[in-house]
């Protein structure tokens, strides 16, 4: 149950014309946007994007919607620190603008918080993966296995999109991501200030690169040195 916890959903998003709108409806339409009435906000942060999504996203914008525009292209973890700046809510939700999560998770992303069980929700994906490429399914595992050898997390999935915050805990952390190292970053530095992470199934389909998908083999090699780099400093 969720009724009565203002939910921020923070969306970063980066030439994504074709995607941002269906993403919006699927957030408004979500159960906990329902559950609380009123008591629910958007927050778009377009990344300079040389498309016309921020366009799409003014057309939408009402009481629930607010967009932030980035000055300049400066990555995902970027424009997640911009987004915090102008949250309200008590939780955060980190939505992703390419289709690939459902937001008609977030009653049970959101749940675990409300009831005062954690503070931290990770979205997890495993063990199915659906439509992930093998190379991508080898460094989420090798991301979940350095997570829980250097963090002691307990997770099985590090690198989900889908992580949810009490607004006060994800605020006390001060963050450094520019990029894809957002998930590192933050899993890292949570587990080292001892909160436990409690995860919940999600639903998830895979897009390919063809159809957009950002995120390169680099990122992941960026990914997996940031977990070891605040492993041994702060």
């Amino acid at each position: 149950m969720v009724r009565g916890v203002k939910i921020s959903v923070i969306i970063p998003v980066y030439n994504e014309r074709e995607t941002v709108a269906e993403t919006i409806a699927r957030v408004r339409a979500s159960p906990a946007f329902h559950l609380s009435p009123n008591e629910c906000e958007i927050i778009v942060v377009d990344d300079a994007s040389t498309d016309d999504t921020a366009e799409v996203v003014a057309a939408l914008a009402a009481d629930d919607l607010t967009l932030v525009r980035q000055p300049r292209n400066q990555g995902k973890g970027a424009a997640i620190r911009r987004g915090l700046e102008a949250v309200t809510g008590d939780v955060v939700i980190i939505q992703d603008a390419d289709l690939e999560y459902d937001p008609a998770d977030y009653p049970a992303l959101v749940a675990p918080i409300a009831s005062g069980e954690a503070t931290v929700v990770y979205g997890t994906r495993a063990p199915r993966f659906d439509g992930m490429r093998w190379p991508h399914r080898a460094f989420n595992w090798l991301a979940a296995l350095l997570a829980n050898l250097l963090y002691r997390a307990g997770i099985t999935d590090e690198a989900t999109c889908y992580k949810v915050f009490r607004t006060e805990v994800i605020r006390g952390i001060p963050l450094k991501c520019e990029r894809f190292e957002f998930c590192p970053e933050i899993t890292a530095k949570v587990r080292k200030r001892g909160i436990k992470i409690v995860e919940v199934p999600v639903s998830y389909h895979a897009r390919t690169i063809g159809a957009g998908k950002k995120i390169r083999w680099w990122d992941g090699v960026v990914a997996l040195w940031t977990l070891v780099k605040y492993r041994f400093r702060e």
